[in-house]
């Protein structure tokens, strides 16, 4: 095997925003465990760089490289939430190409295999100009996938915008509406398709090239009939399991802690706490915040909720007084470790692909409120296909529809069929992931690919 690997040389290029960062850095990582003679070329801009590689235990074998965020000097951003991403992929292969010429001299070893993530279509023509496989990482909800697959067919079908409309149309979609699906698939007439779009939109052209399309999820609980389309498409399609932090490791220190909520949630009764938490990038509205806040006031159950520090001042006046025998609300918590908690009931969430599965890895039920891009697939797939959760009723926060669906989850008859549905899908991610699971073998297959590049 050793000699499999030598001169091997992996230029893992970075989508740089949003929660798409880590997951990509624990691939690399798992790979570079695995293939110790390989040298892995990591390639983003020096804002994430920083970010990601402040952590410990890098394995030796992964270099970090910096290439443009595609900002101009003096250019002042504006208040579209695409610029920086449109910025970044209008740099082009040629910026790309950069931080693997670097790689390249400071390793004097040319690049044999290119990883990236899917977001990041440029890297494709680097991968063809190198003449090198292009393996592609896709890790939003693997679900998603389908609809960018086939944006145009979506466009043609829903042309009158109906959101309750089906995309009955899709191999394994019928459950899903068009309300469900990421806005930027069926833009407004009005706007000016973003680059960020366009490159979604490119899905089906552009990933039937890559050598091997990994996903972050297990095929065990994936729509089988989106699986069997997507195979059909594709050269490879591997599900490794979640790449997010393993919910299984409890053991952290104080620091990772700071406010100590483990220790809090240790001294609450099982299956009783309300963990509320949004994310790193979503902010709900002001509005909707207030009715959160009523909504876990009335309702007497625990909770602990992670809250930004510039959100807690829009809390109620005399909220955290009040409520502070029973609930708990931090600036951040260590979430993988808080769902693995016994204590915790339910999770109340934007149902991000990371909290989705690392609460399905828990078998804690979740209450969805979406608020964009996958989420709103995500909700659905909870609510009508896995069935181990809900959608708060009408799609936002109100005192009552947050207070029934507490009811619903902890106390409500029907409740505890959700809850056993939950506890059932961790079980079948702990026989996915265990020794001779698919996602070990499609690992392996993987390690594979990338030896014999």
């Amino acid at each position: 095997m050793t000699s499999s690997f030598q001169n091997k040389h992996i230029a893992a290029i970075v989508f740089p925003f949003g929660s798409h960062q880590v997951p990509f850095l624990n691939l690399v990582i798992r790979l570079a465990q695995a293939c110790p003679n390989v040298i892995f070329s990591f390639i983003s801009t020096a804002k994430s760089n920083q970010t990601l590689f402040s952590r410990p235990n890098i394995p030796g074998n992964i270099k970090s490289y910096y290439v443009s965020d595609g900002i101009a000097e003096g250019h002042v951003l504006g208040a579209h939430p695409f610029e920086k991403l449109n910025l970044f992929l209008q740099a082009g292969p040629e910026n790309l190409q950069k931080g693997i010429d670097l790689a390249v001299k400071s390793t004097n070893q040319k690049v044999t295999c290119i990883l990236a993530n899917a977001f990041v279509t440029p890297s494709l023509i680097v991968a063809q100009n190198l003449n090198v496989p292009w393996i592609a990482l896709w890790p939003p909800l693997s679900t998603s996938l389908s609809v960018h697959f086939y944006t145009n067919l979506i466009r043609q079908h829903c042309a009158d915008r109906n959101k309750t409309r089906s995309l009955d149309f899709l191999p394994g979609l019928s459950q899903i509406r068009l309300e469900d699906i990421p806005g930027d698939v069926v833009p407004r007439s009005d706007e000016e398709e973003p680059v960020f779009s366009k490159s979604l939109a490119s899905m089906g052209e552009v990933l039937p090239h890559a050598r091997a399309v990994v996903i972050s999820f297990y095929e065990e609980l994936d729509l089988p009939l989106f699986v069997q389309d997507m195979k059909s498409k594709l050269q490879s399609m591997l599900y490794i399991g979640p790449l997010t932090l393993s919910p299984s490791d409890t053991n952290i220190d104080t620091n990772m802690d700071p406010d100590c909520c483990l220790p809090w949630l240790d001294k609450q009764g099982s299956s009783s706490v309300v963990y509320i938490s949004f994310g790193t990038v979503v902010a709900p509205p002001q509005h909707e915040l207030l009715e959160v806040s009523e909504a876990l006031e009335a309702s007497g159950f625990p909770f602990l909720w992670s809250l930004k520090d510039d959100q807690k001042s829009l809390l109620p006046n005399g909220f955290v007084e009040r409520t502070n025998k029973r609930g708990k609300i931090v600036s951040w918590a260590p979430q993988a470790q808080v769902l693995a908690n016994g204590s915790i009931g339910v999770f109340v969430t934007h149902c991000g692909n990371s909290s989705l599965l690392e609460s399905m890895a828990n078998g804690v039920p979740l209450i969805c409120r979406p608020f964009f891009g996958d989420q709103g697939m995500a909700t659905r797939l909870v609510e009508d296909i896995w069935k181990i959760g809900v959608k708060i009723e009408g799609g936002v926060f109100t005192k009552n529809g947050l207070i029934q669906s507490l009811n619903l989850i902890l106390v409500e008859e029907e409740g505890k069929k959700i809850r056993e549905n939950a506890l059932k899908a961790k079980e079948t991610m702990q026989r996915a992931s265990g020794a001779g699971g698919k996602a070990e073998q499609d690992f392996k297959t993987l390690v594979e690919i990338i030896s014999s590049s």
